[in-house]
């Protein structure tokens, strides 16, 4: 990491902090002033009146909702789906993007972690810690960067305290469930002392191999194994001809399949927080540190192919000649006894600091002043068998500063500068990616206004600069810009349409730009392509919403179309017996909507009766091609929910069908859809000052093989099978 940039950003950081402590300790004694309350979410300006969609998990929808990994928690919500690699890992997809377009924050700082960097990262972001969860749908680059061109999900923890608490609070919830024997408790503890405000918090999971309710292997999965055993399907390179001996590798005949029960997804994690502030009638400062650590296993490796690649059998693969892989000599000695072999495993640990400081009002013309800085070092190595593996670390810091201005000819709006710096390196046998370190820095401006006819006007724009820089020496440079006009309207009866246009650029990681070999965890040979281009999205979206004392209803339709889209392909090829994926580039256009409805059809005194309703769907395809499919694209979905509330008692009960996806890329197999039936209850219960609630879920209660298509090992690892989970929270 560049000294002379983290001391830059560090000293401005430390200045304004300084500025807004001392200005809030002087406040104490200034004269009265009346300050309106600040909301503070994803966005700076208020959420209310936004045309971008935006949706809030918080309180009792988030209990109910709250899984082991992030992606599956916000699954929930129309339009977004995830992308499992086990039970630990999931980040969500939104209208179809995830990965490096989707920016996961935790209270607007990026995750920091190397989440992006492979589908079997976990992102270190911890949902049982989390206050509310907040989706920004779309393009979000203008106030967060490039990595937000499919959108934002931004965790809320409270870990910096806003203001003093008037009462001690606390809170400690314990879940368990029956599949994998899951143990998960976690606890909150929220106190104030004069003007000092304290967080705590800290969670632990263990949870074994969760059962399922077939093989972990699909059934197209084994078909397409036996069918092409002999490698007929290699007619896109001929000069693999001479692998049709290789029948002894791919058949698995001495294998015993995987069944009831999905090898490699155990998981244990634990992690905390504390978190201080001080807090003056016009602003606060605050630190907070955390820590995350799990070791997890990776499924889907029921086959390994790759386990002794790094001898000298496979010196020729540089040639195009493979006449020596015919005899299959190999297969005997690197390939035998695979069931005993343990899956991979892997084991991190992360520290990260977090600063947050502001000052309102500090003088005319500027509201309010926000700055937040977040370092993070992280680390994890993932293991075979015995012997020590591929160790990932990354030492990462972001900052930003916001300005929040008072109106001007009718505009109110946020300007700021945001900067970033993430050293990246991997080392071991399976270090696909080389030593990179990616700075970004940008500058932006949002801004809304009210018409007279009520009409809200919404525009932006955003400079941002992000370099790539490899130990080899090697750099690439890119210079982007994102732009955004948006109008909301309040129609008659509660009526309202919004639309939005953006246009925006994300330069490619470095994961797309330099990868190169084998990887342990996906079972594939990654090539990079450092000639990658950034890539340009222009995105069109209009909402059309209605909202009454008893119904509920949304629609958002989106068209986004890409210039010089960066997708990871399969070849067909094949090498060190894994197949090969390339990164390439070509125009795309993702076509969705989504709709949302709610019905209240009976209320009474003390409870109620509602029916609700989501649907949703993406198209997306390359501009040309024969096969113009993109890979690992959700399928249609649809959700049916009844909910019941009578006193302390709660229940819902829902039905999920997730559509077959037969719309695939080139070298991908279909995904079979699939039901999920579910159910939530809980009764909750006044002991003194404190209350108590005692709540079950039901997940998956039909024993549904569900198969996710976003995800990278979706053929090979299911969901879990039915699920039963008992819990209690106590609130002081």
């Amino acid at each position: 990491m560049n000294p002379k940039n983290v001391s830059n950003w560090v000293a401005m950081a430390s200045h304004l902090s300084l500025l807004i402590f001392s200005s809030s300790v002087w406040a104490e004694n200034a004269p009265d002033s009346t300050i309106d309350e600040v909301v503070v979410r994803s966005h700076p300006l208020s959420a209310q009146g936004l045309s971008q969609p935006i949706s809030i998990l918080s309180g009792e929808a988030l209990s109910a909702s709250l899984a082991t990994s992030l992606g599956d928690t916000l699954s929930v919500i129309s339009g977004v789906h995830s992308s499992s690699f086990g039970q630990a890992v999931s980040r969500p997809v939104i209208r179809g993007l995830s990965g490096p377009r989707v920016k996961i924050m935790e209270d607007r700082i990026d995750s920091l972690d190397v989440s992006v960097s492979s589908p079997d990262h976990v992102t270190t972001i911890e949902p049982f810690s989390a206050k509310s969860m907040e989706v920004l749908k779309g393009p979000s680059t203008l106030l967060y960067g490039s990595g937000a061109i499919g959108g934002v999900v931004d965790i809320h923890t409270g870990r910096i305290p806003h203001e003093v608490p008037e009462k001690l609070t606390a809170d400690f919830e314990q879940r368990l469930t029956d599949n994998a024997n899951q143990s998960t408790t976690s606890g909150r503890l929220e106190a104030g002392f004069g003007n000092i405000a304290i967080h705590l918090d800290a969670f632990r999971r263990d949870a074994e191999e969760y059962e399922i309710p077939g093989y972990a292997e699909s059934e197209l999965f084994r078909m397409n194994e036996e069918a092409h055993g002999d490698h007929d399907d290699h007619d896109d390179h001929d000069e693999h001809d001479d692998h049709d001996e290789h029948d002894d590798h791919d058949d698995h005949e001495d294998e015993e399949e995987v069944f009831g029960r999905l090898t490699g997804s155990q998981l244990e994690a634990e992690g905390g927080a504390f978190g201080v502030s001080y807090t003056g009638d016009r602003g606060f400062f605050g630190v907070a540190v955390s820590s995350y650590d799990a070791e997890y296993g990776l499924p889907g490796h029921s086959h390994h192919h790759h386990d002794e690649h790094g001898d000298d059998d496979h010196d020729e693969h540089g040639d195009d000649d493979h006449d020596e892989h015919g005899d299959g000599d190999h297969g005997e000695e690197d390939h035998e006894d695979h069931g005993d072999e343990l899956p991979p495993v892997l084991d991190l640990s992360q520290t990260r600091i977090d600063m947050e400081a502001e000052l309102q009002s500090p003088f005319n013309g500027v509201e309010a002043i926000n700055v937040r800085l977040g370092y993070n070092d992280y680390e994890h190595t993932e293991v075979e068998g015995d012997e020590g593996g591929t160790t990932f670390a990354t030492e990462a810091w972001e900052a930003r500063v916001e300005v929040r201005h008072s109106e001007v000819f009718g505009i109110t709006g946020v300007w700021g500068i945001q900067g970033s710096d993430r050293e990246f390196s991997a080392l071991g046998a399976e270090a696909f990616v080389p030593p990179v370190d990616t700075q970004s820095y940008g500058m932006f401006w949002v801004g809304q206004a009210m018409t007279a006819s009520e009409l809200n006007l919404e525009g932006g724009v955003r400079l941002e600069r992000v370099q790539q820089d490899r130990s080899s020496g090697q750099s690439r440079d890119f210079t982007l810009g994102s732009v955004s006009f948006g109008l909301a309207k309040n129609l008659s009866d509660g009526w309202r349409i919004s639309g939005q246009f953006d246009r925006s650029n994300r330069a490619p990681i470095a994961e797309e730009l330099y990868s190169f070999g084998p990887h342990l965890a996906t079972q594939t040979y990654e090539i990079g392509n450092d000639s990658l281009d950034k890539e340009t999205a222009s995105n069109v979206s209009a909402t059309l919403s209605y909202v009454s004392e008893r119904f509920d209803f949304a629609t958002n339709v989106y068209v986004t179309e890409f210039s010089d889209f960066i997708y990871e392909q399969n070849t067909g090829r094949e090498e060190d017996e894994l197949p090969v994926f390339e990164w390439r580039q070509d125009d795309a256009t993702f076509r969705g909507y989504e709709i949302d409805a709610e019905w209240r059809f009976l209320n009474w005194n003390s409870g109620s009766l509602s029916l609700s309703a989501t649907y949703d769907s993406v198209k997306a395809q390359l501009d040309r091609g024969s096969n113009r499919n993109l890979p690992r694209i959700p399928p249609k979905r649809s959700r049916l929910s009844l909910h019941y509330r009578q006193g302390s008692f709660k229940g819902d009960l829902g039905f999920r069908r997730v559509s077959d996806q037969s719309d695939v890329s080139l070298n991908e197999l279909a995904t079979m859809g699939y039901d999920d039936l579910y159910a939530h209850i809980s009764y909750s219960v006044d002991i003194g000052d404190s209350d108590l609630i005692l709540f079950m879920n039901g997940r998956n209660l039909t024993d549904d093989e569900q198969r996710q298509h976003s995800s990278f090992i979706g053929q090979l690892a299911p969901k879990p099978g039915r699920t039963l989970e008992m819990g209690l929270k106590i609130s002081l």
